[in-house]
């Protein structure tokens, strides 16, 4: 095609003008073809169920406005003024109907034509156009073509409702010889495709240059929208004088049809829902909305009419086979097989086998399946059983060997004098900790790990499992678990019970859920409520509780790992010291103990770690350097260059034997706290401090000068915004559990916190000197 064409072509497809639209309508759901008449019944009562030779069944109705549709949209007009037999059409429109199915009518097409004689006149022009009316149920099929046929052709297509839709089709060739038999492909025919949910098209045919030279074999030019399985291109088409007239009677337009408008979820919730008993709902697909009604598997009928679709009865077709007998059930059918004879009974399965010939096979080959089955069933139950029989006896041996018998006695000794102290089975812990996940873990270190546990009653506890234990001190160790639950101290925090069934003895505590004080003093940058005041209160608290466990406690109790990460905070912030592995029960008639040296570098009483000579004092040391901490916000150890800056303690000291002290405070600290305060606090440390324990003050006196220290008045300027950051500890709150690394610790366990994990019980040695 040259140049010139191209350009007369362009300029014919922006300049065609599409002729208005013509009649009636018609819609969609799907593009089955079989009849929906399956049952007996396909009309309403008193309705004619065939127009000629169309039948129409219900949800149509044959008579317009006669009631015999579902809605006046499927109204089917019978025409007797035609030849007989009569005509049927859709509703008062002139859309002829050739047949209607559970999905689609089919009506006869519109052709359009152009014709011109040798000199390139014009004889003959037919548009073709249809409407199928915004509000019906009906659209265009796309199952439908447009299509062209001739050699000389142009022709448009547009769509206007449902669907905005333009395209068109070219069709050329200069010779017959050009035409290839059976292809629609652009040589002498040529089809374009349509979108779902069209309800109407316009259409145009124009020739590019009026058939000029090629008259002898093709006069004509045709467009048509049909369905595309029902024309097959043939070269004789281009001189065929009746191929209009051909088209009309043997191509036609295939339309869809629902009912309403709504999908089926909208539709089922309604009064005039249309599908009834054994039916299912289908939403049509051409995204406008509508449904049909199809009759369930085994069903058959009419889904629209009462009662619905009736079961099909299968067993009139004898699905099984010669020796079976088959029992029709609602909506399916089963078969059996007749006695002699063994098998499925269908035809299309297993079917009926003689029983002398097959079933000791059969007999055999269902002995040996059952008795494998059989066999492993018992070897795995066998193995199961027998794997938590060593199980439960070796938890007993753990019992027996981690000392429980006598922790049994102790607590029917001690019954009524001592708060019931829980043994925990191993099974309890494991469903606690989801057994011990890596998500539940709240700590690790180098004796072991710590879990979040809930146990059964929702109560959120502390596990500690750990690693190593002596099994020489299991007495003491039993002797100290029911001492420690005799320690009832609001700022102590509470043993719950243990688990002996496991190698290792395992304890439980209460869940503490706000961090630990060294967490909060080396990270307030973000916590406005940990004002000077609260500072104060937690030391108070602190030193309390230490007071309480030296000389209020049935047996005095040396922490002997005194520290800020041993102070947790519960959603209060209120203080709870914890964290009893390294404790030491004194007998009352003494007053030091030889021990292994046990506590945290940085924590430790000197004098302790020198003489092994554990005193109540050693814990007094260690909280003296928890006050510096506060005071200070440093670290208990640091790594700075200069030697008297690497020891909190010995800094502190130092700063105020030079006078020093309010240069080292955190500026918090001195700008909230009164000089006599700060004064008074400073020299409390300092005594703490001191080398010789018989110099230090009791837990008892620090606790009480803590508590005067409190009353102290505040400055002024500082009132209101202590008042602000006070406020600010009941909406602030943070999670304990973080894991975090303390590398200070003397025993080289990792964690901190009353989950720190060097929490095993520590029993005296002796020092060989």
């Amino acid at each position: 095609m040259n140049m010139l064409l191209h350009y007369a072509l362009f300029h014919l497809l922006l300049l065609l003008p599409l002729a208005p639209a013509a009649p009636p309508n018609t819609t969609d759901v799907t593009t089955n073809s079989h009849s929906i008449a399956a049952g007996a019944t396909i009309t309403k009562p008193g309705c004619p169920s065939k127009c000629g030779t169309v039948t129409v069944p219900y949800p149509f109705g044959v008579g317009v406005g006669s009631g015999c549709s579902i809605a006046s949209w499927f109204d089917v007009n019978c025409s007797t003024s035609f030849d007989d037999p009569p005509k049927a059409f859709i509703g008062t429109g002139n859309l002829q109907i050739l047949d209607i199915s559970d999905s689609e009518i089919r009506v006869k097409s519109w052709v359009a034509a152009s014709c011109y004689d040798q000199f390139g006149t014009l004889t003959r022009q037919n548009m073709a156009n249809m409407d199928l009316k915004p509000s019906s149920p009906y659209t265009f099929s796309d199952s439908n073509k447009f299509t062209i046929v001739g050699c000389d052709e142009l022709a448009l297509i547009a769509g206007s409702e449902g669907r905005n839709f333009t395209s068109g089709c070219v069709s050329i060739c200069s010779s017959s010889e050009d035409l290839i038999e059976g292809e629609c492909s652009g040589i002498g025919c040529c089809q374009t495709a349509i979108p779902r949910g069209l309800k109407k098209f316009n259409s145009n045919l124009r020739s590019l240059n009026n058939h000029t030279n090629i008259t002898s074999f093709n006069p004509c030019g045709y467009a048509f929208l049909g369905d595309h399985n029902s024309y097959i291109f043939h070269k004789s088409d281009l001189l065929d004088q009746t191929f209009q007239n051909r088209t009309i009677e043997n191509v036609p337009v295939v339309i869809n049809w629902a009912i309403d408008n709504q999908n089926c979820t909208v539709a089922q919730q309604s009064n005039d829902y249309a599908c009834l008993g054994n039916s299912t709902c289908v939403d049509s697909d051409t995204g406008l909305g509508g449904y049909r009604c199809s009759c369930l598997q085994g069903y058959e009928g009419n889904p629209y009419l009462s009662p619905g679709c009736t079961d099909v009865n299968e067993c009139e077709n004898n699905p099984c086979d010669d020796h079976g007998i088959c029992t029709n059930t609602p909506g399916s059918y089963n078969c059996s097989c007749v006695d002699g004879y063994l098998g499925d009974g269908r035809k299309e399965g297993r079917s009926c086998i003689a029983q002398n010939s097959q079933f000791p096979v059969i007999k055999l080959a269902l002995g040996m399946g059952f008795g494998f089955l059989a066999t492993i069933i018992a070897v795995t139950w066998l193995y199961f059983s027998i794997k938590k029989r060593k199980l439960i006896k070796l938890r007993e041996k753990f019992f027996q060997q981690n000392g429980g018998v006598l922790l049994k006695q102790q607590i029917s000794a001690n019954e009524g004098s001592m708060n019931s102290v829980k043994i925990f089975t191993a099974e309890e812990l494991e469903k606690a900790t989801n057994n011990y996940a890596e998500e539940r873990i709240l700590g690790r270190g180098g004796y072991g790990t710590v879990y979040k546990g809930l146990l059964s009653d929702h109560q959120i506890v502390a596990i500690k499992k750990s690693r190593v234990m002596d099994q020489t001190q299991i007495e003491q160790f039993i002797n100290e678990v029911i001492i420690l639950t005799q320690v009832n101290h609001r700022n102590v925090v509470k043993i719950l019970g243990c688990c002996l069934e496991t190698e290792v003895p395992m304890l439980v505590y209460e869940y503490v859920s706000n961090g630990t004080l060294f967490h909060h003093i080396h990270n307030s940058a973000g916590m406005p409520w940990f004002s000077w005041e609260n500072r104060l209160r937690i030391a108070s608290e602190a030193a309390g509780a230490l007071s309480y466990l030296h000389s209020a406690a049935a047996k005095p109790i040396i922490h002997r790992d005194v520290k800020s990460p041993n102070i947790l905070l519960d959603e209060y912030y209120t203080a709870k010291i914890s964290d009893f592995g390294a404790s030491r029960l004194v007998p009352i008639d003494q007053t030091q103990v030889t021990t292994l040296v046990q506590g945290t570098l940085g924590y430790l009483d000197p004098e302790y770690f020198h003489t092994s000579q554990l005193t109540e004092k050693s814990d007094v040391y260690s909280f003296g350097v928890v006050l510096a901490e506060l005071m200070t916000g440093r670290k208990p150890l640091s790594s700075t260059k200069i030697d008297e800056e690497k020891s909190l303690a010995t800094f502190f000291v130092m700063s105020l034997k030079e006078n020093r002290l309010f240069q080292i405070l955190e500026p918090r600290v001195l700008r909230e706290g009164s000089l006599e305060q700060l004064r008074a606090l400073g020299e409390l440390v300092r005594r703490c401090l001191r080398l010789h324990g018989n110099e230090r003050p009791t837990m008892k006196e620090v606790a009480m000068e803590l508590e005067g220290l409190r009353k102290f008045t505040k400055h002024p300027w500082a009132q209101q915004e202590n008042q602000e950051e006070s406020a600010g500890l009941m909406v602030e709150q943070s999670d304990l559990y973080t894991v975090t690394i303390n590398p200070d610790h003397a025993t080289g366990d990792s964690t901190s916190g009353l989950y720190s994990l060097d929490t095993r019980m520590i029993y005296p040695v002796h020092s060989p000197r």
